[in-house]
């Protein structure tokens, strides 16, 4: 276990900073906070606190490719969420918070660099670009949590993504003027070569993209080493283009994902998918990385100032420099106000910070050494703050779902509409949606919300706005349409929010799906056939509250024919397979196929 010196082998590093980082995440989860918050913690803890693990001792030289290489994956997987198709009515927003919300940025965090945290104009210039970046490894967790509205979630994620890269090459381009400047020599002759450096590393990433598009469409490549391949392309692209301008690297991979992203590869949701797992596991270790790689004798070098920079960067910096960016716009008030007030920031930033935060001391510029410390404190703050104010604050702008996940019911028929309108009693949000209009009819009459469309089309990802569902229920006449429903919809709602009605029983093992596929079944297990015959005999969806008299074996004893669909409590609606467990505590109220005859048994009211 030691190596050396007394500290961990590289092997055993790398373990313990893997186990940190996923391990945060997971509780975070548990706790619904910010994982961001608790992997700071763990770093700083088993880093400067205890002395535990020490990067530079543990895993020596190897420590900034890591993070080099780690934070250049995370980009290209921000790339691959950047389809132009899903910035529709928010193209103006993001170009502005691109085009001039960038240099804004820039200018402003400099001043508070400068004037508030004390910093000389050279680091404050090089830190200024870095904080451009807002996070999109924050940024897409927080988005998941607070449920925003389609528009400010577009306009916050690709703000973030398209930002990343730019902050970097900003701080390179701010570097290179101060080292040009220190050497006495001629600005523009040092401008001029690395902005067209900057041109080809972008030209080099598009063209990457392009190949590996153009490979994986022609079948050059087979299925299973797709993966590998991209992997391998995507390190290739980057090293290579760092060898032409360092740090335009960043915005070569960026480029590669978003021509990916916009390619319709057949095989591209299994790639984003792969690549969203893998940027867990690299963002934990990174930030846990960079975490103990603290000292406590840098984290010293914060004082009033930084606390005062800090409160300046959040409640000025950026709310003008977002305000100013989309003035004249269109966007309505309230969207501008939570775009101005949410700002984290993430692990690129930090990343880039100790970067150049070493290439400024190594200049002799001694302010370089708070560039850190400073990154760290920001980001602690703004994801804190950000991580328990942006659900309130969006729900209070009128900008995110409500409280309790609503339902999605995909296939129109008397039962789906049964069940969306004891959900609408029950104030549950809920759609019903089908690819034939007059299967709708029912839902719209009863005055449901639909849509008319497949739920899995492209134009529906894009168009249709989902962030008040949380559960899902694939229910049309035809069962492989369901069970493909059920399979695709599950990673992005999670296997325990998707449910389908019961296949139809099958003669023959041949015909039979994988139970691999597809959804846990609901209630009772009936196919849409049983259901249908059911609500033609008079069976309703009626809800039962549970009190201290009227308990779940009451409920029972009283309606032995019929079975639970699901129940609501403080946490929403959840709906229920054959013999779920649940607590049936007082107040919870019951939805239930219960058949005609023993409706005036169903007491206890909505």
């Amino acid at each position: 276990m030691s190596a050396g010196g007394g500290g961990l082998t590289p092997e055993v590093a790398i373990a313990v900073i893997g186990v940190l980082g996923v391990g945060a995440q997971w509780i975070a989860w548990r706790l619904q906070m910010p994982a961001i918050v608790l992997m700071l913690a763990a770093g700083l803890a088993v880093g400067p606190g205890l002395e535990w693990l020490v990067p530079a001792r543990d895993i020596g030289p190897l420590v900034e490719p890591m993070v080099a290489i780690a934070v250049a994956i995370i980009l290209f997987e921000g790339g691959l969420t950047l389809n132009l198709h899903g910035l529709r009515d928010a193209a103006t927003g993001v170009r502005r918070l691109v085009i001039l919300g960038a240099p804004l940025g820039w200018l402003f965090s400099a001043m508070a660099l400068h004037y508030v945290a004390g910093l000389g104009w050279a680091a404050a210039s090089v830190f200024g670009g870095i904080m451009i970046v807002t996070g999109p490894t924050v940024i897409a967790p927080l988005l998941r949590q607070a449920r925003l509205s389609r528009r400010p979630s577009v306009l916050l994620l690709w703000e973030a993504i398209v930002n990343d890269p730019i902050g970097a090459l900003a701080a390179v381009l701010a570097f290179q003027v101060v080292t040009v400047s220190a050497a006495g020599g001629e600005m523009w002759s040092a401008l001029v070569p690395l902005g067209l450096r900057f041109a080809v590393s972008g030209a080099i990433g598009w063209t990457a993209g392009w190949l590996v598009v153009q490979a994986f469409r022609r079948a050059l490549v087979p299925e299973y080493m797709k993966v590998p391949v991209l992997f391998v392309a995507v390190l290739a692209t980057f090293v290579g283009t760092d060898l032409i301008a360092h740090e335009s690297g960043l915005l070569a991979v960026t480029l590669m994902g978003i021509v990916v992203a916009n390619s319709d590869l057949p095989s591209f949701t299994e790639l984003r998918r792969f690549k969203e797992h893998a940027t867990i596991l690299l963002v934990s270790g990174v930030f846990i990385l960079l975490a103990a790689s603290m000292d406590l004798g840098t984290l010293e070098l914060l004082d009033w100032r930084a606390a005062a920079f800090l409160v300046v960067v959040i409640l000025i910096v950026r709310p003008a420099t977002v305000l100013l960016s989309l003035l004249g716009s269109g966007l309505p008030r309230n969207e501008r106000l939570l775009v101005a007030l949410t700002g984290p920031r993430g692990v690129v930033l930090v990343a880039v910070a100790g970067l150049f935060a070493t290439k400024l001391v190594d200049l002799g510029i001694e302010d370089g050494a708070r560039v850190v410390p400073l990154a760290f404190a920001l980001v602690a703050a703004t994801v804190v703050l950000h991580g328990f104010t942006l659900a309130p604050l969006a729900r209070a702008l009128g900008l995110a779902g409500t409280d309790a996940p609503g339902l999605v019911i995909v296939g129109g028929s008397r039962f789906a509409t049964a069940l969306g309108n004891a959900c609408k009693d029950l104030e549950i949000p809920v759609m019903v949606t089908d690819r034939n209009y007059t299967r709708l009819r029912g839902a719209r009459e009863a005055g449901l919300p639909t849509y008319y469309g497949d739920i899995l089309s492209e134009a529906t990802e894009h168009g249709l706005d989902l962030v008040r569902y949380g559960v899902v229920l694939a229910a049309t006449e035809n069962d492989a349409y369901n069970t493909l429903v059920a399979t695709d919809l599950a990673p992005e709602f999670g296997r325990e929010n998707v449910f389908q009605i019961s296949r139809a029983q099958e003669q023959s093992r041949r015909h039979a799906l994988p139970s691999t596929l597809g959804a846990q079944p609901l209630g009772k297990g009936m196919s849409y056939l049983e259901l249908s015959r059911l609500m033609t005999e008079g069976w309703e969806v009626k809800v039962t509250r549970l009190t201290e008299e009227f308990t779940l074996d009451d409920w029972r004893g009283r309606n032995p024919e019929a079975f639970l669909l699901g129940r609501v409590d403080g946490s929403g609606l959840r709906l229920l397979a054959d013999g779920a467990e649940f607590k049936a505590v007082p107040g919870v109220r019951l939805l239930a196929m219960v058949p005609p005859e023993r409706e005036a048994a169903a007491t206890g009211g909505h």
